[in-house]
């Protein structure tokens, strides 16, 4: 299982009170004629294709083509944002968009956020808040405060609304 959106630069993800998942961010304008750099949060480069749409507190933003700036980075077309000027007053804008249908052995951040975890005995270890990216593994953040690194999930059951882990013992005894 991995988990998505995943990059080792996003930030941390929380729980939301809507339905969007945030995707990425504008980074800076490039070029004169309106394109700009994206950051991606997730590794669904489709959310870049052309004609998808991006949600911002701005709007939605179509976009009109895209192309490979980086690991995690695409130079993008927008429709309606043609010059320099236009392009550079979207930076730092955060882009939502809608959950894509499931894909297998994907854990997503919004259906983590608010499962509860149970060890490989059945005993409950806590609730999740939050999913905070971390270098080595991305840290599962119980309400108690615990961290449990993604790398453990053994089982998902979106249905059920838990998650099964194998953690090392003494791990949450801190």
């Amino acid at each position: 299982m991995w988990l998505a959106p995943r990059t080792a630069s996003r930030p941390a993800w929380t729980s939301s009170t809507t339905d969007l998942l945030k995707v990425g961010r504008v980074a800076k304008a490039h070029g004169l004629r309106g394109e700009v750099v994206v950051q991606l949060w997730t590794d669904q480069t489709q959310r870049v294709d052309p004609g998808s749409e991006l949600t911002t507190e701005r709007g939605t933003l179509t976009v009109v083509w895209s192309t490979p700036f980086g690991p995690d980075r695409y130079i993008v077309q927008f429709e309606g944002v043609f010059d320099r000027d236009a392009a550079d007053s979207l930076r730092g804008v955060e882009l939502s968009a809608e959950p894509l249908e499931d894909v297998a052995d994907v854990l997503w951040v919004h259906e983590l956020v608010g499962a509860t975890v149970r060890d490989a005995r059945g005993t409950a270890l806590g609730v999740i808040a939050s999913v905070e990216a971390n270098p080595a593994s991305d840290l599962m953040v119980l309400e108690s405060g615990g961290l449990i690194p993604v790398r453990f999930v053994t089982a998902h059951d979106p249905a059920a609304h838990t998650v099964e882990v194998d953690i090392p013992d003494g791990l949450l005894d801190l």
